[in-house]
């Protein structure tokens, strides 16, 4: 009976302690996983054309192997992550002091991160300064490298876009840091209840839809559509728009795809928004057994002809590991690609600024990894005719 009891309390004491701790990483993460849209902001979605049964939806629906995903786990390479921090170029808001003498300048942060300088304009891509691509600060994707740049030490932005809210485009902690900043928010359908709820004036949020536009202080800015997917819990999938983002200058344009598959209306963005003078699409973290939900090398430079773009900047690579690729094969399949079809692509240091139009010669800061060509993994998205 003496060693019942034991085991009894012995049980007892480890539930309560697994209530406690499940209760403690609740508290912690809560805040961060947002808030759902309600009132306006709800029924403004639920009239998209792309929202359909109380979510969005692809016209052409993601295509997933689920069994595949599941085995990729254990056939991971062994150059997911690098050895140590790559190169990058530490900088500060005196490095922009300079306006690009081609009115027209990038530069990368990591990952999907860019300041855009444009026309005597700043933009900000999906910012994330965070340590992790996740809710929480002790779990999740870790950054390889600290941001070259300050989040303080950025000059003064005049837009900040976001393509979707998962961890890796949408950080809490970032947003929070810059609600009181004079600059527009400008995002797709849904995503203004997380900025919201963080703090961030409703007056500086913009929400759109797809193939609307808005104006931000001698900048246009269109939403437009791309090919993935939402969520920052199991309980929200699709419940807000993702989207990529067509910024138009007086003299110059430029594209960002956020996160997306290959589609058909990639042709119909370039018809209606381009050429662009440089196109920012996604070239890493992919797989063949989601060939919907990330482009993938091959795919994006396709892309960037689709777009009529005139400069190729890869980004969604070089700062997270989020697949089982080596961390340098995106960018060694995007050159290979490029190669075959003469396009222009410029790959910056993370924290390097390049200007498109006058982009220099092209510097392997990369160390030199096995990686699989695009005939050994390839990486091709369903029902594109």
């Amino acid at each position: 009976m003496r060693i019942r009891s034991r085991l009894a309390r012995a049980a007892l004491g480890t539930g309560v302690l697994l209530v406690v701790v499940l209760v403690a990483i609740a508290a912690d993460a809560w805040t961060a996983l947002g808030a759902r849209a309600d009132g306006a902001r709800r029924t403004r979605m639920e009239r998209s054309p792309q929202w359909k049964d109380g979510h969005f939806e692809n016209p052409q629906p993601l295509w997933n192997d689920w069994w595949g995903s599941i085995s990729a786990m254990f056939k991971a390479s062994p150059d997911v992550g690098p050895a140590e921090p790559p190169p990058s170029v530490p900088g500060d808001r005196r490095q922009f002091e300079t306006p690009p003498a081609t009115g027209l300048r990038v530069t990368w942060l990591g990952h999907s991160t860019t300041l855009i300088e444009i026309d005597g304009h700043r933009v900000l891509t999906d910012p994330v300064w965070s340590d992790r691509a996740s809710p929480l600060s002790w779990v999740g994707p870790k950054r390889w490298y600290s941001p070259p740049i300050a989040l303080s030490e950025l000059p003064p932005i005049d837009a900040v876009v976001i393509s979707h809210d998962h961890y890796d485009h949408l950080d809490h902690p970032t947003v929070s840091a810059m609600k009181n900043w004079n600059t527009t928010f400008v995002v797709p359908l849904g995503v203004g209840a997380h900025l919201a709820a963080w703090g961030v004036p409703e007056a500086r949020i913009v929400e759109l839809d797809w193939w609307e536009h808005t104006r931000v202080r001698g900048l246009d800015i269109t939403v437009t559509p791309a090919r993935h997917a939402s969520g920052r819990t199991a309980l929200d999938k699709d419940a807000t728009l993702w989207a990529g983002f067509a910024i138009h200058g007086p003299e110059h344009r430029a594209y960002y795809s956020g996160d997306t598959g290959l589609f058909p209306a990639m042709k119909d963005i370039g018809a209606r928004l381009g050429p662009f003078d440089v196109t920012m699409i996604e070239v890493g973290q992919y797989h063949s057994a989601w060939p919907d939900w990330h482009i993938g090398p091959e795919q994006a430079v396709l892309a960037h002809r689709m777009l009529q773009g005139r400069v190729l900047l890869p980004v969604h690579w070089g700062l997270f590991t989020l697949a089982a690729h080596g961390w340098t094969e995106p960018i060694e399949r995007v050159l290979a690609a490029a190669a075959q079809g003469n396009d222009t692509v410029i790959v910056p240091k993370p924290g390097q600024s390049i200007e498109p139009g006058a982009p220099s010669p092209l510097e392997r800061w990369w160390p030199s990894l096995p990686w699989d060509t695009a005939a050994q993994h390839p990486i091709v998205s369903t029902q594109l005719d």
